[in-house]
């Protein structure tokens, strides 16, 4: 039945060859994303299968968060695309729960154990998501300024697991070498000004 709709739809299978994983270019980034921040994390941890489970899934929702691009062009849209609207059809959201980074390990309970675990992989993994977006080429070539109405990731400390602070800009302020390095930025919770 499958196969007759995939013949109908004229869709053909390109499989990749066996252990050759770097053929499979955006979705083995997020496997290898995913690999290097559970290793660092949870590193020589004994976990039991529940731990271990309810860890892989809160990372798995965690990559499927992140915003890929603007679902509107309209300025008072803030709604962004995620890997999340193609396995359910709408942004993951997660209860906030309280810091419990900096708690004494050996008090806490499996619950807080997994929560902490997973705010510890969220803040490392975030943090270089973010940094990594901005690259720095050292003025090697010029570059397109921001302009009014593009979607921007507001960089926030302290944003709870899959809270992105979005925003669009609303003005711009260039310097005198007429390069844009400020602007203002519209966001759920009002108008911010930042630096680019």
């Amino acid at each position: 039945m499958m196969a007759g709709f995939l013949a109908s739809e004229e869709i053909e299978w390109n499989f990749l060859p066996p252990r050759a994983p770097n053929f499979g270019d955006l979705w083995e980034a997020g496997v290898k994303s995913f690999k290097y921040y559970f290793k660092r994390v949870v590193d020589n941890l004994k976990l039991t299968f529940e731990e271990f489970n309810c860890i892989v899934i809160q990372i798995e929702g965690m990559i499927n968060s992140c915003p890929l691009f603007p679902l509107s062009s309209e300025m008072d849209e803030i709604e962004v695309l995620t890997p999340a609207h193609f396995l359910n059809g709408r942004p993951l959201y997660a209860l906030t729960e309280p810091d419990l980074t900096n708690i004494n390990e050996n008090r806490l309970k499996s619950w807080h154990k997994i929560t902490r675990i997973f705010e510890f992989i969220w803040k490392t993994w975030s943090n270089d998501y973010l940094n990594n977006l901005q690259e720095r080429n050292k003025w090697m070539f010029c570059k397109n300024n921001v302009k009014i109405g593009d979607m921007v990731l507001v960089k926030e400390d302290n944003l709870p697991p899959l809270k992105w602070s979005i925003g669009k800009i609303v003005a711009v302020f260039p310097g005198v070498d007429n390069k844009i390095r400020v602007a203002e930025i519209k966001t759920a919770f009002g108008h911010y000004k930042r630096p680019i």
